[in-house]
């Protein structure tokens, strides 16, 4: 009689077999994602390919990503093979989009020296490439998958974004750790955020998960370092500035500047008694 840990490969393999039909797999994910970021940025990989074979990497991305979509056809209203096409039909619109926000690294940050050099290193632009990709399936009513996707992201660089968050064209995140940007977040064109930003809900209620539950952010938006903004109701208006550790939740008309006031006290070191070399 089996009992204990002699009982639990036949556990595994039972719940494994029950999810194995309803979800992608998260290394194929993984996979899929870096693949297609390096078809489109073919650079990274330094594979010099033919037209002929980028057709033929374009076709097995394709087929990648309907196997991806297959153990999720029960929750779709149309085959996956339309859904492959469709995606596959809209990554030059893609490109274009990412290539305006590396564009936008390229001329809001000093550091930057090339275009070339923002899509190999900055955490902010890949981050905001995976969503790219997963809110298009998102939008295409597929599950799971463009979760996984950005989750990925989000493991690689600390940036959070969620794939059902609409984000328009050149977007620049800088830094980029600990960023959170929620479901139903709106943000528009030319919007700079920095490290720690988030963008989140007032409330957190299951009943609530049809409802719009976070900001929306104008066009020419800058927030810095920390600033949190909660709510569905919140509007910060067009040509804005919010200054760093900003708690926000209530709407701010167009060309407003928000900041905290605090004050710091700077003191000399030789007047005051005592251990000064705290160990945090």
């Amino acid at each position: 009689m089996e009992h204990g840990i002699e009982k639990f490969p036949h556990f595994l393999h039972k719940a494994s077999q029950a999810y194995a039909n309803e979800v992608p797999s998260g290394s194929d994910t993984h996979a899929f994602v870096e693949k297609t970021i390096d078809l489109l940025f073919p650079f990274r990989t330094k594979n010099k390919r033919s037209l002929g074979e980028l057709k033929e990497q374009l076709k097995e991305l394709g087929t990648e990503l309907e196997a991806l979509i297959l153990p999720l056809r029960k929750k779709l209203d149309r085959e996956p093979a339309g859904i492959c096409r469709e995606f596959m039909d809209r990554l030059p619109a893609v490109h274009e989009l990412m290539m305006k926000d590396a564009d936008a690294f390229m001329q809001f940050d000093p550091a930057a020296e090339s275009i070339g050099e923002v899509i190999l290193c900055y955490p902010g632009f890949f981050s905001i490439a995976v969503y790219r990709l997963a809110h298009e399936l998102h939008v295409l009513g597929v599950p799971v998958l463009p979760r996984v996707m950005t989750e990925y992201a989000h493991g690689k660089t600390g940036v959070d974004i969620h794939p059902g968050a609409k984000i328009g064209d050149s977007f620049f995140i800088d830094h980029g750790t600990g960023t959170v940007i929620g479901e139903t977040a709106e943000i528009g064109n030319n919007v700079k955020i920095y490290q720690g930003v988030t963008l989140g809900a007032l409330f957190v209620r299951k009943s609530m998960a049809s409802q719009k539950r976070h900001p929306t952010i104008e066009d020419n938006v800058i927030i810095y370092a920390r600033s949190t903004i909660l709510g569905g109701d919140t509007i910060i208006g067009h040509d804005s500035v919010i200054g760093g550790n900003v708690w926000l939740t209530e709407s701010v008309v167009p060309y407003s500047v928000v900041y905290q006031k605090h004050h710091v006290e700077v003191r000399d070191s030789k007047e005051i008694s005592g251990q000064i070399n705290w160990i945090i």
